[in-house]
Parts: structure tokens; sequence; C-alpha cells
């Protein structure tokens, strides 16, 4: 038995490639990779879009409800509030058949767009909490001076709600990134749009004994949302206590 050093593991499941090894009865086996790289890119082209458009969206509301008055105004965010309660699960089916209909079923649109429906209510409200909290001098001082709604969201209230934003990018991120129901449904077992999580699985079904390959799998899994978690986790505190204690 070799005990020495080796990323062997890490080159079967990365690699996509046949590689070769002795069993314990000492028979020589030839086996394919599992190409987790090309997975990886697949999966960043998933969640990249479902972090980014439901924060986009998430801030334009968020502004509106709290620094402008229109009719409805507190019915309308009462209502965002209540969809925090409404499981995923509920919606899938429908959402399916729309999406099939529209012919998005199996293509990342359709994993996005859910992603951004479910995204969007907790994104509102902790984007909300944070922007009714900054202070009332400094948007009133640039409504003097002549700016518009536009200018101050992009000019102000954007860079000064970094802490939210990324607090709810390293949330919404992680789901995605650890989402296997939602890329199974609307994308299904396609090679070529299988996600990480979708691999990984057909992995412990086709690998079962495999443990080494397992866990090389896995980790490789969680390098990149740790990558993401410590290089925004000094806002990620600061976003989450935003709103949360007066004075």
């Amino acid at each position: 038995m070799n005990t020495n050093f080796t990323l062997e593991n890490y080159r079967i499941v990365t690699g996509g490639r046949e590689y070769v090894y002795t069993d314990a009865a000492g028979n020589r086996v030839v086996e394919s990779g599992e190409d987790l790289w090309g997975v990886l890119i697949n999966n960043i082209a998933v969640v990249i879009p479902s972090t980014v458009i439901p924060i986009l969206i998430a801030a334009f509301a968020a502004y509106g409800f709290a620094w402008m008055r229109f009719p409805g105004r507190f019915l309308l965010f009462t209502v965002v509030v209540a969809l925090l309660v409404v499981p995923l699960q509920v919606a899938l089916v429908p959402l399916l058949r729309d999406f099939v209909r529209l012919d998005l079923n199996g293509t990342y649109m359709a994993v996005w767009l859910a992603h951004t429906g479910f995204g969007l209510p907790l994104a509102t409200y902790l984007l909300y909490n944070y922007i009714s909290q900054l202070p009332r001098d400094l948007l009133e001082s640039a409504f003097i001076d002549g700016a518009s709604h536009f200018t101050i969201f992009t000019r102000l209230i954007l860079p000064l709600s970094v802490p939210a934003l990324a607090s709810f990018a390293i949330f919404q991120f992680l789901w995605v990134w650890n989402d296997y129901l939602v890329a199974l449904i609307f994308i299904g077992a396609q090679p070529n749009v299988q996600v990480l999580t979708m691999r990984l699985a057909d992995m412990v079904g086709s690998r079962g004994q495999d443990w080494h390959v397992l866990t090389a799998g896995a980790f490789i899994s969680m390098l990149i949302p740790l990558l993401v978690f410590f290089s925004l986790q000094r806002f990620f505190v600061r976003g989450l206590l935003a709103g949360s204690v007066k004075g």
C-alpha cells in the first residue's frame, strides 16, 4: 500500500479521463473520471445570475418601500414579507408547467427565474431594514441639491448598503450552490448542464464504495463557498444587525 501523500483522488474527480488502479484482489481496473471542473463551471453559471438578479431587483424595491411614498405601499410590503413563509415546494409544479409551456425547462434561465422568485422576499426584507435606517438628512440634502431618485439610489444608497447586499449575497450564494431540488426539477439529468449537487448525488450511486473519491468531490464542492464567505464575512454581521437596534 502506498502511504505517500498524493493528489490522485482529486485527479480522478476532476480529470474526466480514464485512470487505472489495482483493487484489493490485485486486479487491474480501468475507470473514467468525473470531470468536476466542467460541472463547477455549470454551477457558477447558475449561481452568479441567481444571486445578482434578485439583489438588483430587491434593492430597487427596498428603496421604493423605504423612501418613496405611494398608495398601497404598506400593504404591498406586507404581502412581500408574508411570502417569506411560503415554502418553495408548493410553487415547483406550477412553475414547471409554465416553464414547459414557455420552452424554458432544461435551461439555466428556468433556474435563474426560480431562484430569483424564491429569494426576492428575503432580499427585499433585509435590504428594506437596512436602507430605512440610513440618515434621512443625507437624502434630503441630496434632494435639495437637485438629485433624482435614480441618482440617489446609485450614488448614495447602493454604496452605503454594501453590508446588507453582502449579507444577502452570502445567503443566496450558499443556498443556490447547495441546491439540489430546484436544479433537479428544472434542469433534469442532462450532462451538459448538470450542476455540482446532482453530479455528487450520481457519484454516490455509481461510486458508493469509493469513499476516497466521494470525499475528494465533497471537499472540492466546499472550496468556492468558503472563499465567498471569508471574502464577505466582514460585512456579514453588520448587514444582519442593520435595523434591529435603534439608536
